[in-house]
């Protein structure tokens, strides 16, 4: 069974939303406006580039990174790995034809056979709304959390609201930088 990672930039407060300086939101760009960069708090980027094998990602993230992240040499590895958007709108004929092999996958069903599959991590960016579905049906595995010491207020949220039993996490990795970033790598325990 493959591995799930949801990987997040999140303020302290859970909110993810805008955190590249997507328009529309009024603390847009909050990662690198509000706190001092320091590389070595970003290693676990690269090393999820390494490490996962595809990516998972909902129509509204691929929609966003789709027309930027193809052409950015940060993001090279993730050019040449499988991504599998989960949508139920999403049509072939909007699909980038530059950033590698694309299936949609219509419901949370097909993650569940996409998870049986062989093969190695699957990387899960962005998507409030599939990363709450893939919660609460018990589908992701770990979560690797980069905190930055800042509370927004409004904005979308990692972790689903929906009431359900208490989901224990095991933390693996953490380490806090300087500037006030935190990184906490945590397996879900089954």
């Amino acid at each position: 069974m493959r591995t799930v990672i949801s990987t997040a930039f999140i303020s302290l407060d859970g909110v993810v939303e805008g955190p590249g300086g997507e328009p529309g939101y009024r603390n847009s760009g909050w990662t690198f406006k509000e706190v001092e960069f320091v590389p070595e708090a970003f290693e676990i980027k690269e090393r999820e580039q390494q490490e996962s094998t595809a990516i998972l990602i909902g129509r509204v993230s691929y929609e966003a990174f789709s027309p930027v992240w193809p052409d950015m040499a940060e993001f090279a590895h993730y050019k040449t790995m499988p991504k599998y958007v989960v949508s139920t709108t999403l049509t072939e004929d909007k699909l980038v034809s530059n950033w590698g092999e694309t299936t949609i996958l219509r419901s949370l069903d097909e993650v569940v056979a996409l998870k049986e599959t062989d093969g190695g991590p699957i990387i899960v960016h962005g998507s409030t709304t599939l990363n709450h579905g893939l919660s609460d049906a018990g589908l992701i595995d770990r979560y690797h959390l980069l905190v930055f010491p800042l509370l927004l207020g409004a904005g979308k949220r990692l972790f689903s609201t929906t009431d359900k039993d208490t989901q224990k996490l095991k933390l693996t990795e953490h380490e806090v930088h300087g500037n006030g970033l935190q990184k906490q790598v945590f397996d879900v325990v089954r």
